[in-house]
């Protein structure tokens, strides 16, 4: 991957990382580009197995066509919605997009801005709930996290009405 752009998403599959992989599909990503999708499992205690061995360092990068499979999502604990799952295999297939996913477990602040230096990303672009003021200040903003300690250029996408 060397020399080529890596264009970082972070995702939980929600409306608002969804809205912001939309986002940076039609804004930022171009054809040659590497689509990274960063996602943050909560911690678990794996007794055993291959999680057990990506705990510190997240999972390996995971090309597309195994996102698409839900037996392989299912071993690492995600379920991709089928819209997310269209919009990434119409990208990899007009712009000619290498997607990949990276799998993460932790508190998503740290772990997605670890993320930012250890892949390395070019850029992030990360959705954002608009919780209310004081959500935000008992659950702590993500984003307003990643921009103020990430490492790269940081773009937020906030979660409009028109979804």
């Amino acid at each position: 991957m060397e020399g080529d752009r890596r264009v970082g998403v972070a995702v939980d599959f929600s409306p608002c990382s969804k809205k912001a992989l939309t986002w940076a599909v039609d804004n930022v990503v171009r054809d040659g580009d590497h689509l990274i999708l960063v996602t943050v499992q909560p911690e678990v205690d794996y007794e055993q197995g291959e999680m057990q061995l990506w705990e510190a360092t997240g999972s390996p990068l995971i090309p597309l066509v195994e996102l698409s499979d839900p037996v392989v999502m299912k071993k690492y604990g995600l379920k991709p919605d089928p819209e997310t799952l269209d919009i990434l295999n119409t990208l990899a297939r007009e712009k000619e997009v290498v997607v990949l996913l990276k799998i993460y477990w932790g508190d998503a602040r740290e772990k997605i801005c670890e993320a930012i230096d250890k892949i390395p990303l070019s850029c992030l672009i990360i959705g954002n709930r608009g919780l209310g003021k004081i959500k935000r200040a008992i659950m702590g903003s993500v984003s307003n996290y990643v921009v103020n300690n990430g490492s790269c250029p940081v773009t937020v996408v906030k979660l409009g009405h028109e979804i």
